[in-house]
């Protein structure tokens, strides 16, 4: 009985996955809108701290978990909807901001990092079989979060930090107001995205009728 239960979420997990690669592009477009929705919402979780201008918030789980549900290239699709309608005015940022001064702030290195981390993530799934293990896909979202996503937030972060008179600012006080406080969480954001990604992606090969293409 349990032996066929699992065997029937497999195969429904399987469709899943069919079903979304021969969506239209249209659908794949809203699907894309959706997910950047989503993560517009997790950016309200946030919590302000005092000594820097970056919150914590519960965006980076969204972000992670777009290559999952839409693939390499949607899923940086749909970042990019989720930073250039919130560049665009949208106030769907962290505190319900918006505007071209979220991305030339000191949070907007972390909004470009978003797209490649998407992209990275979406690419290593798509291609990769072995990467949907958990513990691969953990790796992975590690890698994408703390070099893809920190490093161009930490650099945005410095050049916001001397262009507004903090010439003092040192590799030190970056750390503290753009990495070190946000460690814990991530981790468990990751942990928790890596989690969702091996129970909802395929582990094996299968054809798209569509299109007659091989997928997995």
């Amino acid at each position: 009985m349990a032996i066929n239960a699992i065997e029937r979420y497999r195969m429904a997990r399987a469709r899943a996955w069919q079903w979304r690669l021969e969506l239209s592009w249209v659908k794949k477009l809203g699907l894309s809108l959706g997910i950047a929705c989503f993560v517009g919402l997790l950016a309200q979780a946030r919590i302000p701290l005092p000594w820097t201008p970056v919150p914590i918030t519960g965006q980076t789980f969204g972000v992670l978990l777009a290559p999952v549900l839409l693939g390499q290239w949607w899923s940086g699709v749909s970042m990019a909807i989720y930073v250039g309608l919130g560049v665009a005015g949208l106030p769907w940022f962290n505190g319900l901001t918006g505007g071209l001064q979220s991305l030339v702030g000191p949070t907007g290195g972390y909004l470009i990092g978003f797209i490649m981390a998407a992209l990275f993530i979406g690419f290593c799934v798509d291609k990769y079989i072995k990467a949907r293990r958990f513990w691969a896909l953990l790796a992975l979202m590690l890698c994408a979060d703390f070099i893809l996503v920190f490093v161009p937030g930490l650099i945005q972060l410095n050049i916001w930090l001397k262009l507004t008179g903090n010439n003092s600012a040192g590799l030190n006080q970056v750390l503290a107001m753009g990495l070190l406080p946000f460690v814990a969480g991530d981790v468990i954001k990751v942990v928790a995205a890596a989690s969702a990604g091996w129970e909802l992606l395929p582990k094996k090969r299968f054809r798209v009728s569509t299109n007659s293409r091989s997928t997995r």
